[in-house]
């Protein structure tokens, strides 16, 4: 793969404030995805994720069931480590447009009727770091740095 292209996925003019904001959703994705895939703070694992979703149509629902967990799972931990952010936040963006459609959006805009603002306020911050990459506090920026050093 071309290293300039590499540098440009990689880099960032965010500043510290994308950590910000890679931080606290990295660990709440981290969250979803671990109850998705592992049974872990309440959620159900694969089987009954899976179960779940391909009640509501998402079939194979254990594959959804994987994919989503998966992308939540480790769509967080690169937020959090601050590598590969915006593939990372592409998925994730997907994966949100995903929840928001085939669960949320019939039930209106607000958590409390099971409606979609949670999961659009996580796509508006998936969506702002796919756009604006890690910020200088991140292991891209690091790898980005050196790409260019070594020019």
């Amino acid at each position: 793969m071309n290293k300039s292209l590499v540098q440009r996925l990689l880099s960032s003019r965010a500043g510290a404030a994308a950590l910000a904001l890679r931080v606290p959703v990295g660990i709440i994705f981290i969250a979803h995805g671990a109850q998705k895939l592992f049974g872990l703070f309440g959620g159900y694992g694969l089987e009954g994720t899976g179960q779940w979703m391909e009640s509501i149509g998402l079939a194979p629902g254990y594959l959804m069931a994987l994919m989503a967990g998966s992308a939540e799972f480790f769509g967080g931990l690169a937020l959090l480590m601050g590598l590969l952010v915006r593939p990372a936040a592409l998925s994730l963006s997907f994966a949100m447009v995903v929840a928001i459609f085939s669960v949320h959006i019939h039930n209106g805009l607000f958590m409390s009727n099971n409606g979609y603002e949670f999961g659009l306020a996580l796509l508006a911050a998936a969506a702002s770091l796919l756009f604006s990459g890690a910020g200088s506090l991140s292991l891209d920026q690091a790898i980005a740095r050196r790409l260019g050093d070594e020019r």
